[in-house]
């Protein structure tokens, strides 16, 4: 596609095949500087406009408004009357005439404090018994000094970690994401209510101006770090501005700076320290202990390996725990600042989006959204649903309902678990208790979405939970059953292959079991959309729902890895991961990633496959057809099939072999 035939389509009132076009240009131009494709994006905006499509159109206008080149910016400026008075996608609900009120949080959260002081402390005296029990093995003579030793050990690692992470950090900001630091001048041009209340904030609570920088991405996120309130660094990405209005821009900043009045950098950045000193002294008392040999000295340390891979793995549940506790805290701080809490609903929603769209214009997830997932405002793994519904949706109800699987479903609670952010539905619906408070009307009917949520059948909810759970260790827990069979019937006949190959069947029998509940049959699949798929409040990441989709295939779905086998669909509703597997295992995955996929990118496709539901709704690939007659097939079944199959035959062959002797 040229540049010349889009704008020839667009001249001519083709407006429709004009953005076609267009965008197929500039997701293939390689510099987003060059004149060609300015020139590209400008027309993009147009055909946008003319097509009816104001959110898109606004989206570019923001990034044109913003850019490096001086004409391209003074032709945007034209716009500006435009797209500043025009509404977003989104009704907005309103906010409080007076801010700074107080906001009771009802339990939300639990206690800040609490968590921080609790989790520190247990962290902390989990670093102090691995650094005391080395140093005693080692220096078993003198206790005394041991303990001394230990002490100073724990300290040290912590006040150097406190210390120094931030410009470690500063480094990587600018290695990694070119980091452009700024003055409140700037920002405060970006988006002005923004500067307001960061000057506010730091006035009342008595702390200097953080280090704002600016990272050149689009996709929107903003995060924070450092060691101390007035050396803080608070960064956002340029694709804040550009999705996000300016009232909803300046409850993201206060959300960040919530996070340095509280604190929570800091704790965080203590709290990660002491997890990563417990695996650091896993692994190198684990590699004292390779190789023969047995005396005290091995023995001991094998323990304290031991000792300190569980205290990881506790600490790691309880840094996330802290962490989704201050991102509660920091949401109540930045609805009680600007008064807006349906500000930063609509923010949090808007983010999602601008995630998706980036994702769709993009081959290769973004590296920033990746690497900064713990720190940002938005778990980005989080992102495909709620995005999604914003795409197609300006009803908050329908936005709203996709929020049912975060409050209801008994998954949504166990995955969050093992996520460093709340899920956004738990999150939309603390502040719109917020807005309540404020007398004011919310910009998602949580209370219509929480009544929907008690009409569910919550039999199949738990029963399908439960189920769920014990089909995990299916395997497990067939080799034991197959165990105690075989030793039961050992009990009433001579044959000793019963104990050795009933426990194969049960595996193996446990292993189909597994497989034809997560692969149920497709044959029935229903051809559906992407958005439906995510609004069943019934999904589950392990019982599969078959599904038929028709979209475009848009991209890798593997972050920085050029030879990934998984795909991004796209459809008129919304974007999914589809997950491919070969019958060769990960050489026939990372071939089909080298060889096929960069020539499937760009088609349009059939698809078929069993959909899940975590934190990332993703699909399982059956077959994928392609427009020009392409066939895919993917073969998640197969090695489960293979292992089961195989290994229930073992166990007959053994039973047969043993008894003949």
């Amino acid at each position: 596609m040229s540049l010349q035939s889009g704008l020839d389509a667009f001249q001519q009132g083709r407006y429709q095949e004009a953005v076609y076009i267009l965008e197929e240009f500039s997701e293939n131009s390689l510099e987003l500087n060059s004149p060609d494709y300015l020139t590209a994006q400008m027309w993009l905006m147009k055909a946008y406009q003319k097509t009816g499509e104001t959110e898109q159109a606004r989206i570019i206008w923001q990034k044109l408004i913003n850019s490096d080149n001086q004409q391209v910016r003074e032709w945007a400026e034209q716009d500006r009357p435009l797209f500043s008075s025009a509404q977003s996608k989104m009704p907005k609900a309103g906010r409080a005439a007076t801010v700074g009120m107080h906001l009771a949080m009802g339990g939300v959260g639990g206690s800040l404090a609490l968590a921080s002081g609790v989790t520190i402390a247990l962290l902390f005296g989990m670093v102090f018994v691995l650094g005391l029990s080395l140093v005693l093995i080692t220096n078993s003579s003198d206790p005394v000094t041991g303990l001394a030793i230990a002490i100073g050990i724990t300290l040290v690692f912590n006040l150097a970690a406190f210390f120094l992470s931030p410009f470690l950090m500063d480094l990587s900001q600018s290695w990694l994401y070119q980091t452009r630091w700024v003055n409140l001048a700037e920002i405060e041009h970006l988006s002005p209510e923004t500067g307001k209340i960061i000057r506010e904030v730091c006035q009342q609570k008595n702390i200097t101006t953080p280090r704002l920088g600016i990272i050149d991405d689009q996709n929107p996120t903003a995060f924070t770090y450092g060691s101390l309130p007035n050396s803080a660094r608070l960064v956002v990405s340029q694709g804040l501005f550009t999705y996000l209005d300016d009232d909803e821009v300046a409850t993201v900043y206060a959300h960040e700076l919530g996070h340095i009045v509280h604190w929570d950098f800091a704790v965080m950045t203590v709290a990660s320290t002491l997890v990563q000193i417990c695996y650091l002294v896993y692994s190198t008392a684990r590699r004292f202990t390779r190789g023969g040999g047995d005396n005290k000295l091995k023995d001991a340390l094998q323990t304290a390996s031991m000792v300190a891979y569980i205290f990881y793995i506790i600490g790691t549940y309880l840094l996330l725990y802290l962490s989704r506790t201050r991102e509660y805290f920091a949401d109540h701080f930045a609805a009680e600042t600007t008064g807006n809490p349906n500000g930063l609903s609509r923010a949090l929603v808007k983010i999602a989006y601008g995630i998706v769209e980036e994702g769709s214009r993009s081959q290769e997830p973004s590296r920033l959204i990746e690497g900064t997932r713990a720190l940002g405002i938005y778990d980005h793994k989080a992102a495909a649903s709620t995005g999604t519904a914003y795409r197609i949706a300006s009803d908050p109800q329908k936005i709203g309902r996709v929020f049912l699987w975060d409050m209801f479903n008994p998954w949504g609670w166990w995955m969050e678990l093992n996520s460093t952010h709340p899920l956004t539905g738990k999150r939309v619906r603390a502040l719109s208790t917020y807005a309540e408070q404020l007398g004011l009307p919310t910009e998602f009917d949580m209370g219509k979405v929480i009544g929907e949520g008690k009409t569910l059948n919550k039999s199949k909810l738990y029963g399908n939970f439960f189920l769920d759970v014990v089909l995990y260790g299916a395997e497990t827990i067939g080799f034991f059953l197959g165990l105690i069979i075989g030793v039961f019937m050992l009990s009433t006949s001579s044959n000793p292959g019963l104990i050795i190959g009933a426990p194969f069947i049960g595996l193996g029998m446990g292993i189909l079991v597994k497989a034809f509940v997560m692969f149920p049959d497709y044959s029935k699949a229903a051809p559906t959309d992407i958005l439906t798929l995510m609004s069943d409040p019934y999904a589950s990441p392990l019982r599969g729902q078959p599904a038929m989709l028709q979209g475009e295939l848009i991209g890798r779905g593997d972050s920085g890895y050029k030879f990934g086998s998984d795909l991004k669909l796209q459809d008129p509703s919304g974007m999914l991961y589809l997950h491919y597997a070969s019958r060769f295992g990960p050489i026939g995955n990372f071939l089909f990633g080298m060889k096929r996929v960069q020539s499937l990118l760009g088609q349009q496709v059939r698809t078929a496959g069993w959909f899940r539901r975590g934190i990332m709704p993703w699909m399982d690939l059956i077959q994928l057809e392609g427009e020009s007659g392409t066939i895919v097939n993917s073969y998640h079944r197969f090695w489960s099939f293979v292992l089961g199959g195989g290994s229930i035959i073992l166990g007959i062959v053994l039973i047969g072999f043993l008894s003949s002797r």
